[in-house]
């Protein structure tokens, strides 16, 4: 049953002494939290914010409760809940392009039927699978990279390519329209763009997909936009869901591991040791242990995984009214002290595991093994084969993605 409009008075303007959110990280401390996020964390696991709507959604700083409220099915994650914590939802207008994001805005059991189709192909036997052909488009990459001019473009020559083809080709993307789809990705997952921009892009996403299903379930493919054509023609799925389900994998196949890759790799430029660590493990193990710090410490992921109650929740003291907003609020568990000691020290020996930079629950990253396992190719790799790799310019000179709600670089001048 779908909650009315919260009409509890602290959620819908907030007392004076509540934190704004979000809290921009600052820009002399690129890798930190914000002085805004640390407050709030001390303040307590669950907590109120004053965000975006002018509404005061749940915010919550704790690793061991967001895991439980990421598995809680009374948190809902459709968008169009009257008070789900939207960024972009001002003046009536809606998140736009989300609700056409196929299941990740969805709850089950229609969630976990659309999610059925896909997940196969992310089996980790089958992403395991792809690992030496993801080797090849590493090497490949880095030749051209070593061949070109100096400086270069990590972000353009490494970091977008190899997520940007690898998802291409298991969805049977044509990669010769990777300009195309980098663009309109940049611009949904843009904090400053506009709504109307933020439609357009998912529009032209949309219309691109369904255009390109229509072909594939005409001429199918070992592909899995051919998968999803014979689900449409057994009547099981719509060619417009079809098509939003690719633009949610084409978006978060290729958007996050990049920026990962440019991110991580800049940020073990100015660990060296950690580095060393990664370029001369023998035991691929290292590397494995690696990544998940990265994806701890790095937290990419900005403005939180968002829910709306839709029953009262009593959790950490507090009492989560059905119809409440939640935001929780991954970059902070994976901080939590409580799980992770020292957690501001990057340690790619430490046992991150337990990290919630994939989510968790019912709606966990459905695309995790690939990430996992190309960055554990791309970063050995490009260390091993240039290992005098550097930073072409000083760090205050590097275009953090401050203004988009997947943190990474714009672009990474190096040398070698």
């Amino acid at each position: 049953m779908r909650p009315t409009a919260p009409t509890d008075p602290v959620t819908d303007s907030g007392p004076d002494d509540i934190r704004d959110f979000p809290h921009p990280r600052s820009a002399g401390c690129p890798f930190d939290l914000s002085p805004g996020m640390r407050a709030l964390a001390q303040e307590g696991p669950v907590t109120r914010t004053r965000a975006w709507n002018g509404r005061a959604p749940w915010t919550v700083t704790g690793h061991a409760e967001q895991k439980t409220l990421l598995g809680d099915p009374r948190l809902s994650a459709d968008f169009s809940h009257p008070g789900f914590p939207s960024p972009v939802a001002h003046h009536g207008e809606s998140e736009a392009g989300a609700t056409d994001l196929s299941f990740v805005g969805m709850d089950d059991p229609e969630h976990a039927r659309l999610r059925r189709m896909v997940s196969g192909a992310f089996t980790i036997k089958r992403i395991e699978a792809l690992r030496p052909a993801v080797q090849a488009m590493a090497d490949r990459f880095i030749d051209d990279l070593l061949a070109g001019p100096k400086p270069a473009d990590l972000v353009q020559a490494l970091a977008l390519p190899i997520p940007s083809l690898v998802i291409s080709e298991l969805l049977g993307v044509p990669y010769e329209d990777h300009d195309f789809f980098q663009t309109n990705s940049k611009t949904i997952v843009s904090a400053v763009a506009t709504p109307a921009q933020r439609h357009t892009a998912h529009t032209n996403l949309q219309d691109y997909l369904d255009d390109l299903v229509g072909r594939k379930t005409a001429e199918p493919g070992d592909d899995l936009l051919s998968h999803l054509g014979r689900h449409i023609d057994a009547g099981e799925l719509s060619r417009r869901e079809a098509a939003a389900m690719g633009v949610l994998l084409l978006l978060g196949g290729h958007e996050t591991t990049a920026n990962m890759i440019s991110l991580g790799t800049l940020l073990l430029l100015q660990h060296p040791d950690q580095l060393a660590r990664i370029r001369d493990a023998e035991d691929p193990k290292v590397v494995v242990a690696a990544v998940e710090e990265l994806l701890r410490y790095l937290s990419i992921v900005h403005l939180g995984r968002r829910r709306t109650a839709v029953e009262d929740i009593d959790i950490a003291g507090r009492t989560i009214r059905a119809g409440d907003g939640v935001i929780l609020l991954g970059e902070l568990a994976n901080r939590d002290p409580a799980v992770f000691p020292d957690p501001d020290r990057l340690d790619i020996g430490r046992d991150a595991r337990h990290h919630q930079a994939f989510g968790a629950g019912t709606h966990h990253c459905l695309g995790q093994p690939l990430a996992r396992m190309e960055l554990q190719v791309v970063y050995p790799t490009l260390f091993r084969r240039i290992p005098t790799l550097r930073a072409a310019v000083d760090l205050d000179e590097i275009p953090f993605k401050h203004d988009a709600v997947i943190y990474g670089l714009h672009a990474l001048p190096v040398t070698w």
